[in-house]
């Protein structure tokens, strides 16, 4: 790694670490004392419109309205999958930077730990959801810690990234039961061929593709521990749905609902993870060729040749953290970090140089006009750190 990447990551890591890992969320203005002493509480429309105002405001409004730093559990899943990496590259480095093993190893026990005590309780299994109500365009309100096929899917594979370092049973034993909130309180829609995951216990549909797709990624997962027969089978019925619904050049289209039609660069990402998850944990290949085509898509319509990345395939604005940092994720996941080490090196430099603040911490948003640059913990600080340890893991080697 050059040194201006991990004196970049390093800064992430040393503000990260000052926060004690909490802090502020795109979507929590609904955790505003100020808002919950209103009865503008009871009313969705005002909720709807209090937690667009938060987002959409380049302005940090959340000392002024009482909104606490919290822990977010996905955010905590992400930094210790992180940490488990970091653990890795230290181990085939020199490097001395990242702190001692042991320093590590204490930090991932640590937020195993915290993971595990942030559940989601009375479902079938480990599951986890956010520290905020939010409320859906739809008007339909999640509950705080209401759980989600995606939170759930990014904690338990942290989990189990923590097992191998560790060889705690206590974080296999929990990671594992997260297959039974899968099987068990995830509603499926029937498609042709196979079905959708629901995104939640509380919908009874889904038409959302990387959500569907990171339920079947926790079951390959869960699979290769198992080798329970119907974790596979039911991981590859999603999976089929799924692919059905890819374009022939290789794309997705965000979910089935007319105004769900767009096509966007990390949620691509996703869905390539996902994939990728399930042929490495159960040695089915039956859908290499959509990995590659989905690949070949990605790498080609969401990154400018200065590093520029893009949110939409046909746009490039706003400019999301997760845009640049799951570039390296998939690299990493996919196996295509060296053959695309020019590329990687690029989008790293520009994002260093345009969205990370001399504190340490990464922006939420560029767009043309005014952007957001608040330090949001989970959405953006922890998603950079999790994509920097990828990074980090394919740049950093002895001597």
């Amino acid at each position: 790694m050059d040194a201006k990447t991990l004196n970049s990551f390093l800064a992430l890591k040393s503000y990260i670490e000052s926060q004690n890992f909490a802090g502020w969320d795109p979507y929590d203005g609904l955790n505003s004392r100020v808002f919950q002493a209103t009865p503008l509480k009871h009313w969705d429309l005002a909720r709807l419109a209090w937690i667009q105002g938060f987002k959409r405001s380049p302005i940090n409004l959340r000392k002024l309205l009482l909104v606490p730093k919290e822990y977010n559990a996905k955010g905590i899943g992400l930094f210790l999958t992180g940490y488990c990496n970091l653990f890795k590259a230290q181990a085939s480095s020199q490097s001395t930077g990242f702190g001692t093993q042991q320093e590590i190893r204490t930090t991932i026990d640590h937020l195993a730990e915290l993971l595990i005590q942030l559940q989601s309780k009375t479902y079938s299994g480990a599951c986890w959801g956010y520290n905020f109500d939010w409320q859906a365009r739809r008007l339909f309100l999640f509950p705080k810690n209401t759980p989600t096929v995606v939170a759930t899917c990014f904690c338990a594979s942290a989990l189990f990234e923590a097992y191998e370092i560790t060889k705690n049973e206590t974080y296999l034993e929990t990671a594992l039961s997260a297959v039974n909130f899968v099987i068990n309180d995830l509603n499926r829609t029937p498609k042709k061929e196979g079905f959708l995951f629901s995104y939640s216990p509380r919908e009874g549909n889904n038409t959302v593709y990387n959500a569907s797709l990171l339920g079947s990624k926790l079951l390959s997962l869960c699979y290769k521990y198992s080798k329970k027969e119907q974790h596979k089978e039911l991981a590859k019925e999603s999976i089929i749905a799924c692919c059905n619904a890819q374009e022939k050049d290789g794309s997705w289209v965000y979910g089935e609902l007319p105004v769900q039609n767009w096509i966007d660069s990390f949620h691509t990402g996703y869905n390539l993870d996902a994939l990728q998850t399930y042929q490495e944990s159960t040695g089915d290949r039956s859908f290499s060729e959509n990995i590659e085509k989905g690949f070949e898509y990605y790498i080609k319509n969401f990154f400018r040749k200065d590093g520029t990345p893009k949110y939409y395939h046909n746009s490039t604005y706003p400019i999301d953290i997760h845009c640049p940092a799951q570039l390296f994720v998939t690299l990493n996941r996919l196996h295509k970090f060296d053959e695309n080490k020019q590329l990687a090196h690029t989008v790293m430099n520009w994002t260093i140089k345009n969205m990370q603040d001399k504190k340490g911490y990464f922006y939420y948003q560029l767009k043309k006009g005014i952007s957001s640059k608040i330090p949001y913990m989970r959405w953006s600080n922890a998603f950079m750190f999790y994509a920097m340890s990828y990074y980090l893991l394919n740049t950093t080697s002895n001597g």
